[in-house]
Parts: C-alpha cells; structure tokens; sequence
C-alpha cells in the first residue's frame, strides 16, 4: 500500500522542481540576459581572453590611425579564431549571445510552460491515484 502512494506522488517529487528551476533560469531581468544564458556566456569564456567584434568607428574616429589599427587588428584576430570552425566558433557565438525573444514574451512563455506542467503533473499524479486497487493483495 505504501508502494503505490510513493508511486503516486513521484510526478510532483521531480517534474515541478525541475519546471520551477528552469522557469527560474530562463526568466529575462528587466535589463540584460537571462541567468542561464549569463551562466553559458561565461561558461564558454571563462577568463575573457576570447575577443569580441568592436562597434563600426565612428566618423570622428576613423581619421584615427592608432584607432583604426587597434580595431582592424581586434577584427583579424576574431576572423581568424572565427575561420578555426567547430567548437571555437561556436564559443565566439556564444560569448556574446543574447536571449532569443523580447522579454515579455520570454515571460508569457514561461509562464505558459509553468502552468502546462503543473497541469500535466496534476493530471498524471490524478490518474496515478485513481487507479482500481489490485485483485492480488501485496505481501
């Protein structure tokens, strides 16, 4: 008999936890990323030694030898590090990643996501407990 209660509250033992810590993860700040993607951000450059693309100079700027230089050779090492492929690439892309959707909707998603799975683990954990007892008695 203790077997089957255990049974049936296993749904709400894992899948809202998991639910709730990646609706946590996933929740855009009002400024900036998300802290799952600020944790792989970070994660794939973890002493910042791999360079970014700087912004296009400006006007005032790009009558600047000294700065026109420092931002042809920022440039060149990123396309050279880019031109590697695999898995360097894929951290240069990821260095600077951003969340793929505004806000708002990251939020209605999420939200979404929380209460289909609160359902979903409702409904299981239901059916799970309604079950027709056994004809064989446990021993």
């Amino acid at each position: 008999m203790l077997r089957r209660d255990v049974a049936a509250e296993q749904p709400l033992l894992v899948e809202l936890p998991v639910a709730a810590l990646l609706i946590v993860a996933l929740w855009p700040p009002s400024d900036g990323r998300s802290l799952a993607l600020t944790f792989i951000n970070r994660a794939v450059d973890p002493f910042d030694r791999l360079p970014t693309l700087p912004p296009q100079l400006t006007f005032g700027q790009s009558d600047d030898v000294a700065a026109v230089d420092a931002h042809d050779s920022q440039v060149r090492m990123y396309d050279a590090l880019y031109a590697r492929g695999g898995w360097t690439r894929l951290r240069l892309e990821l260095k600077v990643a951003e969340d793929p959707f505004e806000p708002s909707t990251t939020r209605q998603l999420l939200v979404a996501l929380g209460v289909l799975t609160a359902f979903l683990v409702w409904r299981a954990n239901r059916s799970a407990t309604s079950s027709p007892p056994s004809r064989h008695p446990e021993s």
